[in-house]
This record gives C-alpha cells, sequence and structure tokens, in this order.
C-alpha cells in the first residue's frame, strides 16, 4: 500500500501537477502569478523553485494570450496546464477556447491533439467580487471537442487532474473554490489517476437518485443523511465530469429509484440539470414515478456577498427538494 498524505482540494491539485511535472518533462504551467507567487490560491506553490521558470511560466495578464499560447505549445506536443486566476476571466480567451482549443483535432483531420489541460477555480460562496463567483460549465460542456471536468474531493482533485493532463485531448478542469480549504482526505503520494467520463457514487440508496457535482456534493450528502433519519434513502451520484457525462451511470440510479434530483449552482436555464432530465426521459421514461426535480442557482446575475446565502442550494433547499420529489 502507497503512503498517504492529508491535504485539501488545493493542495491535492498541487500534488498533482508536482506529480505529472515530476514524471513527464513535457508538462508546464502557465498563468498570472502562478511562478514565484505561486498563483491566486497558492495551487502553484512550490513549482517554480523546483522546475525552473521553463516551466512554470509567468505571463501578462491576457486571458486570450494565455489559451493561445498554450494551445500553440500543446499543438507542437507539449503538455501544457494554463491557469485562469478566476473562471469569470475566461471570456477573453474564449475565441481561442471554441474556435481552436475544442476544434484541432477535427480542423486538423486528427493529424493534430491538443493535450492541454485549462485550470480555473469556479463557483460561489467565498464572497468575492463581480466575474469571481460565476458557476459557466454548460458553456464548455456543450462544446464538442472539449472534455468537462469537476472535482469534489482532494483524492477525485489529484486522479482527475492528471488524468486530463494525460488525456490526448484538451480539458476544461473546474476547480470548486469554496471547498479549496474546507476538509482533508487521504491522498496517496505516488501518482495515480481517476477516469474521466465515470461518475461515484457517494451514498447508496433505493428511494431517490440525486446527481450532483462540485461544491454541491457536501450539502447534498448531508440532506441526504438527513431524510436518512426519516426514512428517505438517497443515491448520491457525483458526476465528477460534466462532459462526457456518465450516461450508464445516471440511467442506472434512475432505473432503481423511479426519482431524480438533480443539484448545482449554476442558473436552472440552460444548466447541466436540464441535460440530465433530457437523458432520463430518453433512456429511462418507463421508470419514472414523479417529475424530475431541480434545486439550483436562479436565474439573475450572481449576487454580491450576503445574498450568496440566498442563491446557493443549501442543504435545507436541496432536502425540500428532494421531499418533492419522493412525495409526489
Amino acid at each position: 500500500m502507497s503512503d498517504t498524505q492529508n491535504l485539501t482540494v488545493v493542495q491535492a491539485v498541487r500534488d498533482g501537477l508536482y506529480s505529472e511535472m515530476r514524471e513527464d518533462d513535457d508538462v508546464l504551467v502557465l498563468g498570472q502569478d502562478v511562478g514565484k507567487n505561486g498563483g491566486v490560491f497558492r495551487a502553484t506553490e512550490g513549482l517554480f523553485d523546483e522546475f525552473g521558470g521553463d516551466r512554470v511560466v509567468d505571463t501578462p495578464l491576457a486571458e486570450s494570450g494565455i489559451v493561445g499560447a498554450a494551445v500553440g505549445m500543446a499543438a507542437m506536443g507539449l503538455r501544457p496546464v494554463p491557469e485562469i486566476q478566476f473562471s469569470g476571466f475566461m471570456y477573453p480567451g474564449f475565441d481561442q477556447i471554441v474556435s481552436h482549443m475544442a476544434r484541432f483535432r477535427a480542423r486538423s483531420r486528427g493529424r493534430f491533439t491538443l493535450p492541454m489541460t485549462l485550470r480555473a477555480p469556479y463557483g460561489g460562496g467565498i464572497r468575492a467580487p463581480e466575474h469571481h463567483s460565476e458557476s459557466k460549465e454548460a458553456f464548455y460542456a456543450h462544446e464538442a471537442g472539449l472534455k468537462t471536468v469537476i472535482p469534489s474531493t482532494p483524492y477525485d482533485a489529484k486522479g482527475l487532474l492528471a488524468a486530463s493532463i494525460r488525456d490526448p485531448d484538451p480539458v476544461i478542469f473546474l476547480e470548486p473554490k469554496l471547498i479549496y480549504r474546507a476538509f482533508r482526505d487521504e491522498v496517496p503520494e505516488e501518482p495515480y489517476t481517476v477516469p474521466l467520463g465515470e461518475a461515484a457514487t457517494r451514498r447508496e440508496g433505493d428511494d431517490v437518485a440525486v446527481f450532483t457535482y462540485g461544491a454541491m456534493t457536501r450539502p447534498t450528502l448531508e440532506a441526504a443523511e438527513s431524510l436518512a433519519e426519516e426514512g428517505i434513502e438517497c443515491e448520491v451520484v457525483d458526476l465528477r465530469t460534466v462532459s462526457p457525462l456518465d450516461r450508464e451511470a445516471i440511467v442506472d440510479a434512475f432505473e432503481r429509484t423511479g426519482r431524480a434530483v438533480v443539484v448545482h449552482e449554476a442558473p436552472k436555464t440552460g444548466g447541466l440539470a436540464g441535460e440530465l432530465t433530457a437523458i432520463i426521459q430518453e433512456e429511462a421514461l418507463l421508470y419514472q414515478e414523479a417529475p424530475v426535480k431541480r434545486v439550483t442557482g436562479f436565474d439573475v446575475p450572481y449576487p454580491l456577498y450576503a445574498l450568496e446565502d440566498y442563491y446557493l442550494p443549501t442543504a435545507a433547499r436541496i432536502e425540500e427538494g428532494i421531499l418533492e420529489a419522493v412525495e409526489f
């Protein structure tokens, strides 16, 4: 058995970067303040001292340039891991993401792949100012040619990041900053991967399937534990990869329970909950015993400061949504 270490999510991200850079000289990181400063959340702390300025590259504040440079590096055989300080700052690089990063394999008819992993902290709950707290994962899940990954535990953060870096195609790796330092988990010291595109069942139950990911996994589990005291057993499925979705796991959980709730902090309209609902309708309609319930953020610009407490799904709101599905 390998040695383990007790890490937070952000420490596991840093450990994953370190492990992959140590194993493969083609892996490098780039972005604003990722070098000597160690990144705004210290996810790259110490990497500059270990690997030097050629592999831990401080860039200007120019998101289009950061992503575009990484596209060129990946096309020439490197495995860059660009960091955008907050996911809300990715929009200046959006043209590079959708016009080049996502289409390079198709454009070149498979002659080139882009083994690059674009990292960004995302989501709310830390009282950040405007453009720092959005949950726009649906943008990237909608774009063919991209994989979109969102960990919810330190173990998965390291393993999914390693799998993303090793993948021959581009990955958007969104890190829920609300849980960056919220808890610790045992993480192996040695390199390992968690497969992309595979969901994880965090809790088993027969009454209702609850699908979630990222920072919402913890309040969802809290709601499930509370309802267990009332005799309602929830199966909690952590999607982990929102593109491609693990359709088999989604359908299997729904067929066994006949009821579903989807929890995410992104706005309801156009969110991933709608896609999960469509999968259930298309592939498991005859098992359905109640409408699929969506517990999500609201269709408003992300609010500032104390209003986050009303915007983000809480354990109480998730519990209420589950009860609606069960009692239908």
